[in-house]
């Protein structure tokens, strides 16, 4: 690694916004909502501010890894169960096609984009999960109604993944910037 690399790996952007990420991920271990979450918001910042495209999906990926493992300590065998299984594989993937997402608000970050990818975010994040829960699961049959039902008891769940992501979105979107206004070395695109 040259000099310029080492200054770069150790600028204050990329572990400023890292440590946001791992703090909103560690939210999940709070008593919350069902589905009340960070998971589409982190991801989602992460892709709108990383430089490094690569550092912008393994982070939010690996402070959601770390708060399942904490969950799974926390809660004994049921939660292990779920890593297992392909509702979790889901969630993941979700998390990596929300930061390609993020990628599309790089340096056009606005109060609108941010509301309007967050509400995307949720709604595919609602349909890529509860469709797992269908596929792989016994509790609905195997037909399109079935599926319906299945979406159809996710709905009460919905409101909170879509109010855990817009309240997570305005305190990683809006908390950053407000520390951009006041500490100038993360003021230019992070690394």
């Amino acid at each position: 690694m040259n000099r310029t690399d080492q200054t770069s790996a150790l600028a204050a952007g990329p572990w400023t916004l890292a440590a946001m990420i791992a703090a909103a991920a560690l939210t999940r271990l709070l008593p919350h909502p069902p589905n009340f979450s960070p998971v589409e918001a982190m991801a989602l910042f992460g892709g709108a501010y990383f430089a490094s495209r690569r550092t912008a999906l393994w982070i939010p990926l690996v402070a959601m890894l770390v708060s399942d493992v904490a969950l799974g300590l926390l809660n004994g065998g049921t939660y292990a169960d779920y890593v297992g299984h392909l509702s979790f594989w889901l969630v993941y993937a979700c998390i990596a096609l929300t930061t390609f997402a993020g990628f599309s608000l790089r340096g056009r970050v606005s109060g609108a984009r941010v509301l309007g990818w967050s509400l995307a975010g949720s709604i595919f994040f609602f349909l890529v999960t509860n469709f797992g829960v269908w596929a792989s699961g016994t509790m609905y049959p195997k037909n399109g109604a079935g599926l319906m039902a299945c979406y159809a008891a996710g709905i009460p769940f919905f409101k909170w993944t879509v109010l855990g992501t817009l309240l997570y979105s305005a305190v990683l979107f809006g908390g950053f910037e407000l520390l951009r206004r006041r500490v100038p070395a993360l003021r230019a695109q992070t690394v």
